[in-house]
């Protein structure tokens, strides 16, 4: 609460503006980038998709002024106690929206000038469009929302491979580009921001894709087997944490097999799973394990991909077991190759499965 306090006492270089009733905030693009770094403002750009994709403010979230659903969308997006951060070419469509959203009982910021104003300040910019209005129908794509109303993107490759997308970060989850069918990231993705990699096998580790994907400031991150096969990146180990960009935690928690005679699949204490927090929304990827009885320890997951993929990893059973363990607010079955899925739904039905092209 004290960060929307501070919004509001930002300055006396703002103008506060009112049409029949309703009122709005201007800013110039120094106060603008101010709010923007606060957690507790949605940033929206209400520019046609078309605009967006040629460059937009990182973070933002394209809802087009014109469009008669405009907003339905807004409402269905962000609570009406939820502060939002407006702009477009130059100033006068958000002006416009701005009006509109006070008048339906938001606290709105309008970017005076517009982007164009935020390109000649030589503030940043992102082209990065979220797999969804990217990929059209290739790829399925999962949008979800953090506890302070940013959204979340899981770009859902095929089989072990997952694109998490979120504030104009893009994280990649064992991108392989060869392994069933073939995925062209230099072509469809943006370089990676961060890279995980949860263990050494072919469906989930590939040296070149790696290379495809990685930039300069790109950060690795992955198992010691996988390291010593790459010979480079930062080594995570089971129990382990660190902080990602934006302030994500992440942590590296066991991924194994327990049946007898599948433990030399995956070995206890060699490959990850990882558990993301972004902005308070949690992700568990569980890489290549059974249900382990670690998986009782995970706390308010709110997506889980859990692997579906007898003798490799868990039967339809086993996965039902491991996601009784922790109840995920949302279940993605992934890595299941032949193995019929229909049925997890129906023995889960205190928790929403997602069915999804991940074989």
């Amino acid at each position: 609460m004290s960060k929307i306090i501070s919004f509001s006492i930002i300055p006396m270089l703002m103008s506060i503006f009112s049409c029949s009733g309703s009122k709005y905030t201007d800013m110039d693009v120094a106060e603008f980038a101010q709010l923007l770094e606060g957690n507790g403002v949605a940033l929206v750009d209400v520019r046609t998709a078309k605009e967006f994709a040629e460059g937009h403010i990182a973070g933002a979230v394209n809802m087009d002024f014109f469009s008669s659903s405009f907003l339905d969308e807004v409402k269905a997006a962000y609570p009406v106690d939820k502060p939002l951060a407006v702009y477009c070419r130059s100033g006068k469509r958000s002006a416009g929206a701005a009006r509109l959203l006070s008048s339906a009982g938001y606290k709105v910021y309008n970017l005076k000038g517009g982007f164009m104003a935020w390109q000649n300040a030589k503030m940043p910019v992102s082209t990065y469009v979220a797999g969804k209005k990217l990929f059209g129908d290739k790829y399925e794509v999962e949008q979800f929302t953090t506890d302070s109303g940013k959204l979340v993107w899981l770009t859902l490759i095929k089989h072990g491979s997952v694109e998490i997308e979120y504030a104009g970060l893009s994280i990649q989850v064992d991108p392989v580009g060869e392994f069933g069918k073939h995925t062209d990231y230099a072509a469809e993705f943006p370089k990676a921001d961060v890279i995980l990699v949860t263990h050494e096998h072919r469906d989930h580790f590939e040296d070149s894709t790696i290379t495809v994907l990685f930039k300069e400031d790109t950060r690795l991150i992955l198992n010691q087997t996988s390291a010593n096969m790459i010979g480079r990146g930062e080594v995570v180990g089971n129990g382990q944490s660190l902080e990602l960009p934006e302030g994500i935690l992440l942590e590296a928690v066991p991924a194994y097999n327990t049946t007898p005679g599948r433990e030399k699949f995956h070995p206890k204490g060699n490959g990850n799973g990882y558990v993301l927090t972004i902005d308070g929304f949690r992700i568990y990827i569980a890489g290549d394990t059974e249900d382990i009885p670690e998986m009782a320890g995970l706390k308010d997951i709110d997506v889980a991909l859990l692997p579906v993929n007898q003798p490799f990893t868990m039967t339809v059973e086993q996965c039902v077991k491991a996601a009784n363990m922790f109840k995920p607010k949302v279940l993605i079955p992934y890595h299941f190759s032949q193995t019929d899925i229909s049925s997890i739904p129906e023995q889960l039905p205190d928790i929403k499965v997602l069915l999804r092209q991940m074989q």
